[in-house]
């Protein structure tokens, strides 16, 4: 996953529009991006999208429900799930406590409608309130359906009074930088995707590259999307390069060639299993991204 893009559930031409931008998943807002009185509407909506896509030639479909307090995420699932959805996500997710939760609703309209148990795939916002940011550390056991852990800044701020969430310079203030490595280290210690949060001037396409490089160099490894327009950048800024995949071929095949010893060798440099683990893990990101 190394774009998620954002389109508004009440929007047939906005769905129809990110179904072709390229991303590797189509996130279908239920909650933000639509009115309260919008809702009902929006799931239906939601719905025969979702029933009427051909899967497997396009991207994932995740659907982001409103969140646990609001009462309406039952609702939610009731109507999309039946459409077969590649996965929730799930805003205002306080601990690994609400995946569960999430998780026990799924397991029964998987079951209402069907689909096999585990079918639907989770990623939590994680940042959004202040008892989320203080919960990463819950996060030690990952739920089998949780895909990956995100993170915001915009509801954080709401929540704590922030008056700006970025310096002038446009890096991130201490709260939210603290908030950033935490959704890293969470999505680390469970083995899921670290999925960078949104640049919301789509319009600033350099200010974007160069937050999708910090990204990238600290260890996420996809972004949020609210933009058509803001896919390339992403895929490109994500997608691991042809000598980054060459290196980590042929560290792979040094300690493979070895016997797999704890350190090896190669080209006058020496490499650790820390740096055999990192290969690993690029060639496993440049074969989702159908580059092996």
């Amino acid at each position: 996953m190394r774009s998620l893009l954002f389109v508004p559930g009440d929007s047939e031409r906005k769905l129809a529009k990110g179904s072709t931008s390229g991303a590797d998943v189509v996130i279908v807002d239920l909650e933000d991006s639509v009115a309260p009185a919008s809702k009902p509407a929006a799931r239906a909506l939601a719905h025969g999208f979702i029933a009427n896509l051909q899967r497997g030639l396009g991207p994932k479909i995740y659907v982001r429900v409103n969140d646990l307090s609001t009462g309406l995420t039952d609702e939610d699932l009731a109507v999309v799930v039946k459409a077969r959805p590649d996965g929730i996500m799930l805003p205002k997710c306080n601990s690994a406590a609400d995946v569960v939760q999430l998780a026990a609703m799924l397991r029964v309209h998987e079951a209402e409608n069907g689909l096999d148990d585990g079918a639907t795939e989770i990623v939590g916002i994680m940042t959004e309130t202040p008892f989320g940011v203080l919960s990463a550390s819950t996060y030690r056991v990952s739920c089998p359906r949780l895909a990956g852990l995100t993170w915001g800044a915009e509801d954080l701020s709401a929540a704590i009074g922030a008056m700006a969430t970025r310096e002038g310079n446009g890096r991130y203030t201490d709260v939210f930088r603290l908030a950033r490595t935490l959704t890293i280290l969470a999505a680390s210690a469970v083995e899921v995707a670290a999925i960078d949060t949104v640049f919301v001037n789509f319009r600033d396409s350099e200010g974007l590259r160069l937050e999708c490089a910090e990204a990238a160099r600290d260890g996420f490894t996809g972004k949020l999307a609210i933009h058509p327009d803001q896919v390339p950048l992403i895929n490109e800024a994500f997608t691991p390069s042809g000598d980054a995949i060459e290196q980590a071929k042929a560290i792979v095949r040094a300690f493979a060639e070895a016997g797999n010893p704890g350190v090896v060798g190669l080209d006058g440099q020496m490499y650790d299993r820390p740096h055999l683990r990192r290969a690993e893990r690029l060639l496993a990101r440049a074969a989702t991204a159908g580059m092996l």
